[in-house]
This record gives structure tokens, C-alpha cells and sequence, in this order.
């Protein structure tokens, strides 16, 4: 896992930039919401989304998910335990 909670802000607004470009980006650490939570144990994140962006353009939801995953990549399973994702129009 890579560390403070700041530190992964960083690198999840780095991996959605390059990859998508966006217009709103906003990472919102979650995780205190989640203490005592069993997914929450193995220190990885709870971590809220808020974006948008011209590639999002003609897609439907399940299609915009899944490029945020992918620019996600391995973070899903290093850092982050869960994400809420917001997609603003």
C-alpha cells in the first residue's frame, strides 16, 4: 500500500488526468466513514469521485465506470477498498 491518505489522493487525480483528461476532478477520502468496517482493516481506502469529462461524451453509466477502473488499474487492489463515483454532466 503506498501510504498516507494524501498520497493516494495524489496518485488517484494523477491516474484520472492522464487518463481522462477531466474538467472536474475531485477525490474525497472517505475512509474515517468506514472505521471498524471489515474492508477497512486491511488499510486500504474508502474513496468518493466526483468528476467529469469530455470522454464521457455519448456513454452510459456501467461504459464510464469502467474507464474510471481502468485508469484506477492497480490501486483498486493495492489502495483503494471502495469507490463512489459521482459523474457530473
Amino acid at each position: 500500500m503506498a501510504g498516507a491518505p494524501v498520497d493516494r489522493i495524489a496518485m488517484i487525480e494523477r491516474r484520472l488526468s492522464a487518463a481522462l483528461a477531466p474538467e472536474l476532478l475531485e477525490v474525497i477520502d472517505e475512509s474515517h466513514l468506514h472505521a471498524g468496517h471489515a474492508g477497512a482493516r486491511d488499510g486500504r481506502g474508502h474513496f468518493h469521485i466526483r468528476i467529469s469529462s469530455a470522454r464521457f461524451k455519448g456513454l452510459g453509466a456501467v461504459a464510464r465506470h469502467r474507464l474510471i477502473y481502468d485508469a484506477l488499474g492497480d490501486l483498486l487492489t493495492t489502495d483503494i477498498h471502495a469507490v463512489r463515483i459521482s459523474i457530473d454532466s
